[in-house]
Formats: C-alpha cells, structure tokens, sequence
C-alpha cells in the first residue's frame, strides 16, 4: 500500500489517499475507526482490484474538518473525491460510517455511483434496536463491539502496541479523539439524519453485507437497507462481527467479485 496527497476542488481541502493493487477502480470508503494498519480488507481488494482509499477530514493526514458541518458537506465532499480521483466506473464501498456516506453519495448523484457494496453500513435507526455509542465507549470496549473474535480484534487494533501501556494508550486516545470528533458530526447521538427517507432514491447495484454477530449495528438493519434499496442483494457472512471486511476479508471479497 501507498499514500499520497490530494487537493480536492472547489474546497481546496487536501486529503490522504490510500492506494494498492491493479485491476478495476474500487473506491473504499472507511468507518469511524478510519484504516486498520495494514487493514485486511483493503490488502484481501487489492489482490483483485485497484484499490483507492481516501481519509476523511480528521484522519491521518486528511485536513479540513472544520469546513464539514453536516451530512450534506460531507456527502458533496466524496463527491468532490471521487471527481478529483478520475476513477473509471467504480465499485463504490463503504464500511459503517462510510457505507452511510456512500449511500448518500448514490442516493444524490445516481449517475456517478451506479455499482454500490454497503458493509453494515450506519445511517438508519430503529427504535427496538438501538446502536451503541461508540463514543462513550472507552479502548477496551472496542474490539467486543468491532469483532466476533474480539481478542484478535484487539490485536488487530493495536497493531504491535499494547492498551497497557500507558505512552501507546496515549497516543492512540489523542488521534482517536480528532476522529471521533469528525464521526459525531454525523453518527452522535445518533446516526439519524434522514437517510432512511432517501434510501430508495438509489439507482445502484447494490450489495450490503454483514456479520451475522454484529453487536454494534445489529443485522436486523441489513434487512431494513435491502428494503429500501430497489436493487439490492444482502449477504450475510458467519462468525463476522461489525468489522465484517477485516474480520473476514476472503469472504467478503468473494462475495463483492461475485455479485459485480
């Protein structure tokens, strides 16, 4: 993997670009946590595909959070993106956070997102089946929630540092402090912003995929976004939690190849 940097017109916001593989253009676009270190998913797409994958405002090296005040900035900048990219006919996917903003992205511009895979994507809620909140969540309590397996999640997380230690856990609150503060623009309290009434606005080829032991975002929401979206096929995938892509990349990738 490789990254660059990219100023996206009008905003003249510059953002980090994530890239690997060869093959047919595939935008990835990330959850609250932002990339995993050598994110699994990403690696698993680029075995097949051309992998392109922005960071929004607030992580990594992506600036300009303070001009994004709502989900409509937000929407209008993957846009922007995906213009500034140049990608040809792409498979747009989007994990959580980001399957809510490829799904506005579809939703409002059905012409440029004609191929969409949502991977329990955020943006609905149902009153008798509340999402967690995330954002009271302290670092310990993530990988239970992102993961069926959660102590390879929490591996997966750290990435060879360690929650115990006092420096590492430090650094890990104050960058996850800078995304979290750009996520609750859109997903605290909750992650309610009309989307539901806009969902059947979508023109796209639509695969939605989710682990069938999501604690986050419980599975039944799969159900909700497969009957708002005319064509849209749901796949489940087993011992999965809400970090489907990189808890069990191989199936995910083989579920994306073979419905596109």
């Amino acid at each position: 993997m490789k990254s660059r940097l990219l100023t996206v017109k009008p905003s003249g916001i510059r953002i980090e670009v994530v890239e690997a593989g060869k093959g047919r253009d595939l935008l990835y676009l990330h959850g609250a946590g932002g990339h995993m270190p050598a994110d699994p998913l990403i690696e698993a797409l680029a075995t097949r595909y051309r992998v392109v994958a922005p960071l929004l405002p607030g992580y990594g090296q992506s600036t300009g959070e303070d001009g994004l005040r709502d989900m409509l900035d937000i929407t209008l900048h993957g846009l922007d993106v995906l213009e500034a990219l140049k990608l040809r006919k792409p498979i747009v996917v989007g994990h959580s956070m980001g399957g809510m903003i490829a799904a506005e992205m579809a939703a409002i511009a059905r012409t440029e997102v004609a191929n969409l895979c949502l991977l329990a994507p955020a943006g609905l809620w149902l009153d008798d089946h509340p999402i967690a909140d995330i954002f009271s969540k302290l670092p310990y309590e993530l990988p239970g929630l992102l993961f069926h397996d959660a102590e390879a999640g929490a591996r997966l997380l750290a990435s060879g540092g360690d929650m115990n230690d006092p420096e590492f856990l430090k650094q890990f609150l104050v960058m996850n402090a800078r995304r979290l503060g750009m996520a609750g623009k859109i997903l605290f309290p909750i992650p309610d912003r009309g989307l539901g009434q806009r969902l059947q606005r979508i023109t796209a080829r639509t695969l939605i995929v989710w682990g069938t032991e999501d604690v986050l975002i419980p599975p039944v929401y799969g159900h909700a976004f497969k009957k708002a979206i005319s064509k849209s096929k749901l796949i489940r995938v087993a011992k999965a939690g809400h970090a489907v892509g990189q808890e069990k990349p191989a199936a995910v990738l083989k579920a994306i190849r073979e419905f596109f």
